[in-house]
């Protein structure tokens, strides 16, 4: 896709769906980076993914960053429904302005949601939300350390734990990595920018894939 929706402001609404048939492999990605522009909406802009991976399938969720502006307000929620042997692997990757050309986000709202069913168990359900002053919520210790990029990185397969020690090897002092329960590894990694956190990710997500990654996702 060219992005998930281009641009999102107060009151915009999107939704995205994509499903991988039984036995097939499909990797979504997207050729430029999502944007959350300042709003004077009320509403928050609202982008809602909704991912099916049939029996065998392979479906590898690997969108570009999503750039929080300054008065930005987006709510987003991705769904997952899984076959109990498909593989699933995802990354959301957001920027909190862009620091190369001196922006900041002194005031935002963002509501980020992440839920993934297997078979008829819920797996994983991930909640992150960031309102009021971003940049001093992300300079403090307890919360990010003053990095200014962040990723949540998903791998649910059969055999996810596998990868573990090889992905905590090539993971930064700012990032962890954990097999959270059988067949779930999840890792959270933090980095002062977006060149940054690709630095970290490029490796981890083409252990993770098995292949090379797509093309867009190159430095």
């Amino acid at each position: 896709m060219l992005n998930t929706a281009g641009g999102i402001t107060g009151g915009d609404r999107f939704s995205v769906a994509a499903a991988a048939g039984a036995g097939s492999h499909l990797t979504v990605t997207t050729q430029a980076a999502e944007r959350a522009y300042r709003s004077i909406d009320a509403k928050p802009g609202q982008l809602e993914t909704t991912l099916t991976l049939e029996k065998n399938a392979q479906l590898d969720w690997l969108p570009q960053e999503t750039i929080l502006f300054d008065g930005a307000s987006l709510s987003r929620s991705l769904t997952v429904t899984m076959h109990k042997t498909a593989r699933f692997l995802m990354v959301e990757p957001l920027i909190f302005g862009r620091t190369a050309m001196g922006e900041t986000v002194r005031k935002a709202d963002i509501f980020d949601r992440i839920t993934l069913t297997r078979g008829d168990e819920l797996l994983f359900a991930d909640r992150v939300k960031l309102s009021g002053n971003i940049q001093a919520h992300l300079d403090r210790a307890t919360i990010a350390g003053g990095a200014r990029a962040m990723a949540t990185l998903l791998l649910a397969a059969p055999d996810a734990g596998r990868h573990l020690d090889k992905l905590r090897a090539l993971l930064p002092a700012t990032a962890g990595a954990s097999e959270i329960r059988d067949g779930l590894l999840f890792a959270r990694i933090l980095a002062e920018d977006g060149h940054a956190l690709r630095q970290s990710l490029i490796p981890a997500l083409t252990l993770l894939h098995g292949a090379d990654i797509p093309r867009t996702w190159m430095l």
